[in-house]
């Protein structure tokens, strides 16, 4: 994570590859999509196109646990930004608040700067607001 916030990707994708190795022969993925949120587009760019039923899994796990979670530990909040977003749209947007330009974005998680654009303007439309700073304030309250 600290890699991320750095924005040193290729050391960031060498410490979460390291990781998969040693969980995925013993199926120790559990914690992998309980963690989406912090490891900040790893999974997708690390896992998704070589290993896409193991991504599956995760991103299975990874919606199943943040609705857990917001049940216990925010129960009152009323915001459903997690529950509205996919979770390549909730990376994308959180990397937007960590400062990252679209095309940063688009280079971590191998898409185009036009996708990336794309999936914030719909985010801005599930969100009813219209700008970074407006997303920004939504997503970091």
């Amino acid at each position: 994570m600290a890699c991320m916030s750095l924005k040193d990707i290729d050391a960031a994708k060498a410490h979460f590859g390291a990781a998969w190795d040693i969980a995925r022969p013993d199926g120790l993925i559990e914690l992998i999509g309980e963690h989406h949120g912090l490891l900040q587009g790893l999974i997708e760019a690390c896992l998704k196109s070589q290993y896409p039923d193991d991504f599956a899994r995760i991103i299975e796990i990874t919606y199943r646990f943040s609705y857990g979670w917001r049940r216990i530990h925010n129960p009152d909040s009323g915001e459903d930004v997690a529950d509205d977003l996919t979770t390549t749209e909730f990376t994308m947007a959180m990397l937007a608040c960590r400062g990252w330009t679209n095309a940063e974005i688009a280079r971590h998680m191998g898409v185009s700067p036009g996708t990336v654009k794309n999936r914030l303007s719909g985010v801005y439309a599930k969100l009813g607001i219209g700008t970074r700073a407006e997303l920004i304030a939504h997503m970091l309250r």
